[in-house]
């Protein structure tokens, strides 16, 4: 039930893909193929599916600006998004969305698009390079990453870390900060319709920490270029910890050193 027939070929498009029922309502499945710690599915999966329907609407192609609220965990199945154009301008447009499963609001997002295609006279000023990192092809794959047991999302998504993570071992003394590389494991590339989801597809830093669930309150995603196909470079880092929650913060660089996506979330510790 695409909306896009050409769309077909990868994980990600199948199971972001929705169906026109009327006017602002889409048919959707989720899968259990990004599910992560807590059992449920990934939330920037579940918003990259309710944004699928939310874009079809709008008139400019890319996502700049995305803020979603996480207010029930979604589970594999059928669900619901209902959209609604908020504003159409010249240079973006708005709109809403909610995504509902059971006749229950799972996530409401609104988002903000326009049209990041490069402009030469656009000035540019980076204060921060991408994380320095081994070539992925040099870095280690714990057998934990090379075959993941009840993680959707680790067999959906690749990860190499320059050294093995400390929780893989139990670890609760670390730095909630981790650089890692990162990409689809069946080769699909990276672009702004996946970024809005990739934001979210890191393990937590605070599992350097010894929290090994989290879930997601709000998440806050910023779109800044499209990104080159290959391998990204995620940093991944918590600064505060406090009243059972944290916030994490994560910025994706493309294969070609620029930063195409930031994010920062506030999540719940479980």
């Amino acid at each position: 039930m695409s909306s896009d027939p050409t769309a077909e070929a990868f994980q990600f498009d199948r199971d972001t893909r929705v169906e026109k029922l009327a006017d602002g309502e889409f048919a959707a499945v989720l899968t259990d193929a990004w599910t992560t710690f807590t059992s449920h599915p990934n939330g920037g999966y579940v918003l990259a599916t309710a944004l699928n329907a939310l874009r079809q609407g709008l008139s400019l192609p890319d996502p700049l600006a995305v803020s979603a609220f996480f207010l029930r965990p979604a589970a594999p199945g059928e669900a619901t998004a209902r959209t609604e154009v908020v504003r159409e301008g010249r240079r973006t447009s708005t709109g809403q969305v909610v995504l509902e499963q059971g006749g229950k609001e799972i996530v409401r997002a609104t988002a903000t698009y326009g049209d990041l295609s490069p402009d030469p006279s656009a000035r540019v000023l980076t204060l921060d390079g991408p994380p320095r990192l081994p070539a992925p092809q040099d870095c280690p794959v714990p057998p934990e990453f090379d075959n993941p047991q009840g993680l959707g999302i680790a067999r959906s998504v690749e990860y190499r870390y320059p050294e093995r993570p400390g929780w893989l071992d139990g670890r609760k003394d670390g730095r909630p900060h981790a650089e890692f590389w990162m990409r689809f494991s069946d080769g699909r590339a990276p672009d702004v319709h996946a970024l809005p989801a990739m934001v979210d597809f890191a393990p937590p830093a605070v599992l350097e920490i010894g929290e090994f669930s989290t879930v997601t309150v709000e998440l806050s995603v910023h779109v800044r270029a499209r990104p080159a196909p290959g391998w990204v470079a995620c940093r991944v880092f918590t600064k505060h910890v406090s009243g059972g929650l944290h916030e994490e913060d994560m910025e994706i660089w493309d294969s070609t050193g620029t930063l195409v996506a930031q994010c920062r979330q506030l999540a719940m510790l479980l």
